[in-house]
């Protein structure tokens, strides 16, 4: 795991940030409401993603460069964020 956060560096975990922050503002824009919310889980799908795949086993997601790890949180955030906008839209 420390592998993982020594390779992607600190631009790259501004960048998961930025790509997480952008999800999350997409789908409080589509869902219309709880902005905040869609941003504080679109953040922490977009960071937590590519560190819970490596803890599985797929350490290569590091040696796949940056824009692989890019992709693959934006991915993560993505359905992370429909999960919890199922979940919100089911209570009301």
């Amino acid at each position: 795991m420390e592998g993982l956060l020594d390779a992607i560096g600190a631009v790259a975990l501004t960048l998961l940030v930025v790509i997480g922050l952008v999800a999350g503002f997409i789908a409080g824009k589509i869902a219309g409401r709880n902005m905040v919310l869609y941003l504080i889980v679109g953040v922490a799908a977009a960071v937590a993603i590519p560190f819970l795949l490596a803890a599985l086993g797929l350490g290569v997601l590091a040696a796949g460069g940056l824009l692989l790890l890019l992709a693959v949180a934006a991915v993560g955030a993505v359905v992370v964020l429909a999960v919890v906008r199922a979940l919100v839209g089911r209570r009301k």
